[in-house]
C-alpha cells in the first residue's frame, strides 16, 4: 500500500511500536501502523495550520491504519532550539480554540473519549474520572474532580499537542524544535508545559520565551501537578503499578 503510494522502498529499518523508517524515490519517510494514526495525521494538519507554532512532519500517505511521514533531519539540541520551543509554543497557545475536548481518540496507546464538553471543568473531570476507573482510582480523584471549578484557570481552551513528553520533541537539523506524536484537542496551555516537565526539566529559556509570546495565567506554577495527573492517569492505565503512586502523590498536593 506504502509503495503503490510512494514507489519502491528500500533501507527500512524497525524502530519498534509499529513504526518504521525507510527510503523512498521523494525521500525518507517514516511509516506508522495502528488504530490511532488517523487521529495522529489530523492533530498534525492542526498544529501544521497552527501560525508561528512548531513545524510538524509532513502527512505523506494518510489511511485506515497507516501513516506515511516525511522524515525530520535532526541535530543535536541546542540553547537556540529550547529558546525556539518555548516561543513557539507559546504562538501555538495564543489564539483561542472554539472548543473544550474534542480531536484525538488517542493519547500514545491509550484510547480515550473525545467528546466535546461545555467547560474546562467537565472536560477534565469526565477524563480524569474515567482513566482513573480504569486502574482503579476512582475514589481517590473524586475530591480532585469535585474541586476543578476553583482549581482550574479561567483561561482556554487553546488548541494543544496533549501528548508532549520530551520523546515527542525532534531537534532539528534546521534549528528548530519539530513535534510528532500529537494528541491534539482543545484544552487548557498549561497541560503541555506540565506534560513537558513530567518527563525532564523545562529549560529556564523556554519558560521565558513562551511568557513572551503569551505570558502565562497567574499562579501556573502551583498547577504543574494538576495538569500532570491525565498523563499520570494514562500510564499508569498502560503500565500499571509502577504510576500508581506519583498518582496519590499528586491527589495528595490537590486536595
Amino acid at each position: 500500500m506504502v509503495e503503490s503510494a510512494l514507489g519502491p522502498l528500500a533501507g527500512i529499518r524497525d524502530l519498534g511500536g509499529d513504526v518504521w523508517t525507510a527510503s523512498s524515490g521523494s525521500g525518507a519517510v517514516v511509516v506508522k501502523t495502528g488504530p490511532g494514526v488517523s487521529d495522529e495525521a489530523d492533530g498534525l494538519a492542526r498544529l501544521a495550520a497552527a501560525v508561528g507554532a512548531p513545524p510538524v512532519p509532513e502527512v505523506r500517505v494518510a489511511r485506515p491504519g497507516l501513516l506515511v511521514l516525511s522524515y525530520v533531519d535532526q541535530a543535536a539540541r541546542t540553547p537556540d532550539h529550547e529558546t525556539a520551543l518555548g516561543r513557539m509554543l507559546g504562538l501555538l497557545h495564543r489564539p483561542r480554540w472554539p472548543e473544550w475536548g474534542g480531536g484525538s481518540s488517542w493519547i500514545g496507546r491509550c484510547p480515550v473519549d473525545a467528546a466535546v464538553h461545555p467547560d474546562a471543568a467537565s472536560f477534565y473531570g469526565a477524563r480524569i474520572a474515567d482513566l482513573a476507573a480504569r486502574c482503579r482510582l476512582e475514589r481517590e480523584v473524586e475530591p480532585v474532580v469535585a474541586r476543578l471549578g476553583t482549581l482550574l484557570p479561567p483561561d482556554g481552551p487553546s488548541l494543544v499537542h496533549g501528548d508532549l513528553w520530551w520523546g515527542n520533541v525532534l531537534w532539528g537539523a534546521d534549528g528548530r524544535p519539530w513535534l510528532i506524536d500529537p494528541s491534539a484537542h482543545g484544552g487548557h496551555p498549561e497541560e503541555d508545559l506540565a506534560m513537558l516537565a513530567l518527563f525532564g526539566p523545562v529549560p529556564e529559556a523556554t519558560h521565558r520565551a513562551y511568557a513572551e509570546a503569551r505570558p502565562p495565567a497567574e499562579g501556573w506554577r502551583d498547577r504543574v501537578g494538576l495538569f500532570q495527573l491525565v498523563p499520570l492517569l494514562v500510564h499508569t492505565v498502560l503500565f500499571g503499578s509502577a504510576y500508581r503512586s506519583q498518582v496519590q502523590a499528586v491527589i495528595a498536593r490537590l486536595v
